[in-house]
């Protein structure tokens, strides 16, 4: 009698235990598809702007420097970042901001250079220098990514073009970005042009209007040109820290409605996708400096980049994507060794 009585506590048991299990599983189960869906949703959302931002060049898939396209899940390549001056969404005009960015696929590792707008650059087919951001007015996306590349001696793989609409909505719908202040300092409000945006030295966390102030700023910079390039590269850097975080994944939707009529790239769907194998690099993006001097001729302000630090921002762009060996090292416990004999 006692062992029945054992038995049918052992059943009971385990009936529950059975029907505990289920219950987890049937909760892990209903939390797999929920994910699933919200994973296909913005999986879906994330091609459908890839589809509306999608721009051909006119070169077709490839850079002339290269003898086939390259794949970013497997090829070291290169991103040219350009900011547009431009409120009425035609994603024309004048480039504010041109920054190249090469990816090392063996590394995992991003180096980034500002270019400044001002610099006076050879643009092809042009009779004359000419600084760099009129390339865009003068011929296009084609010819700044053609003058960008003749700069450089590097081949350009891919573009994101974007306006201030798309910048001040993808920092907004973060929730904001964090940055480095190195000066206080005002800057004139973007939308009226008449109210003035403070900005506090230190870290702070800047909103849309606050950051486009903050990269735009220039006058006040003792820096000039090269501080602006640098505040710029520190916000590209934070938004993309920001976007990689998990709490940002619920905005996401909110930025891809922000920046949909107002960012052109050649990325496609599966390219952004390769992009995550880069992910444990956003902390840690080298940035090369062009070094150079002001310059005035005919009363017109000009960057005149320096001949050696070109060549060599060049160089280690090259090195970076495969396209030049590094320099040697010699070995000097070797060269003593054979003094010595």
């Amino acid at each position: 009698m006692a062992n029945s009585r054992i038995d049918f506590k052992d059943t009971k048991k385990k009936q529950k235990r059975s029907k505990i299990f289920k219950f987890i599983g049937f909760t892990f189960f209903a939390l797999f598809i929920v994910a699933g869906a919200a994973v296909g949703y913005f999986v879906n959302k994330m091609a459908n702007l890839a589809e509306s931002a999608q721009h051909d060049l006119d070169r077709g898939a490839h850079s002339e420097k290269r003898d086939r396209a390259v794949n970013p899940s497997k090829d070291n390549f290169s991103v040219l970042f350009l900011g547009l001056d431009d409120r009425d969404g035609s994603l024309k005009g004048r480039t504010d901001a041109l920054l190249l960015a090469t990816f090392n696929k063996n590394e995992r590792t991003i180096k980034m250079v500002n270019v400044p707008r001002d610099a006076r650059v050879e643009i092809p087919g042009r009779d004359r220098m000419d600084k760099i951001n009129h390339a865009h007015a003068f011929g296009g996306l084609d010819l700044t990514i053609d003058t960008v590349e003749n700069l450089f001696d590097i081949p350009v793989d891919y573009f994101v073009k974007l306006n201030f609409d798309a910048f001040l909505e993808i920092v907004d719908a973060l929730g904001g970005i964090e940055v480095d202040v190195p000066f206080t300092f005002s800057e004139m409000n973007s939308k009226d042009r008449k109210g003035s945006i403070t900005i506090h030295e230190g870290i702070q966390t800047l909103n849309g209007e606050e950051a486009l102030a903050f990269a735009r700023m220039r006058k006040s910079d003792p820096r000039g040109d090269l501080g602006r390039g640098d505040r710029q590269k520190q916000i590209i850097e934070a938004i993309i820290r920001k976007g990689a975080t998990f709490s940002s994944i619920t905005k996401f939707e909110d930025v891809m409605n922000g920046v949909e009529s107002n960012l052109s790239t050649n990325f496609s769907f599966g390219n952004m996708l390769s992009l995550h194998n880069y992910s444990s690099s956003l902390n840690n993006i080298e940035s090369l400096t062009i070094k150079g001097d002001n310059l005035t001729l005919n009363r017109i302000y000009y960057y005149e980049l320096n001949p050696e630090s070109l060549a060599e921002v060049s160089s280690t762009l090259r090195i970076h994507l495969g396209l030049e060996a590094p320099p040697q090292t010699v070995d000097s416990t070797l060269s003593i060794d054979t003094m010595g004999n």
